[in-house]
């Protein structure tokens, strides 16, 4: 659970890059997850928690992340799609790069597999980061119905999923969004 600090912004979360860029020791990958994505993209101004995903694992990280959320006041949580849902084929591919900090290169999460997983929660602020996702062309409704299909065999093993819910809720945010 994250400890109450002052939701961040687009600045905070570049800021946040360039403090572990400069930190890592190793190449690596960090993939921004949720909220980071949603401030950097431009749909939300703030996040609550700044949401990564470490693909390869930069050495030296781990270090990092404790000491730059104590000098920006923000909250970093270790979650991803992958956590929550099973992973998508070709997430890696769709993951969209965003820059890159010392040996660290920084790509959002791919987005399908981001709305899968919002889907799946269903908070009012999730569904509503899948509708900005659909407007903004990031993710389309029949891909999106497509990728959830990909993985609905494997939902078996994530006994905290109702199957028939998850479907309805992918069909239910398709229709809003382009095909």
């Amino acid at each position: 659970m994250s400890t109450a600090r002052p939701p961040a912004g687009a600045a905070k979360v570049r800021e946040l890059m360039r403090m572990l860029g400069r930190a890592a020791q190793s190449d690596g990958r960090i993939y921004l997850v949720g909220g980071s994505s949603a401030v950097l993209v431009g749909w939300r101004e703030t996040t609550v928690d700044v949401d990564l995903k470490l693909d390869p694992e930069p050495s030296g990280v781990f270090e990092a992340i404790a000491r730059a959320k104590e000098a920006l006041h923000i909250n970093v949580e270790l979650a991803a799609p992958d956590d929550f849902i099973p992973a998508l084929p070709g997430w890696r591919e769709r993951s969209r790069f965003i820059d890159r900090s010392g040996p660290i290169d920084y790509y959002h999460y791919d987005f399908y597999a981001q709305a899968l997983a919002k889907i799946e929660r269903g908070h009012r602020q999730d569904i509503s980061d899948v509708r900005e996702m659909g407007r903004l062309g990031l993710i389309r409704s029949t891909r999106l119905v497509e990728l959830f299909e990909s993985i609905e065999p494997k939902l078996v093993r994530y006994p905290a999923i109702d199957p028939p819910s998850f479907r309805d809720g992918v069909h239910r945010a398709a229709r809003g969004i382009a095909s």
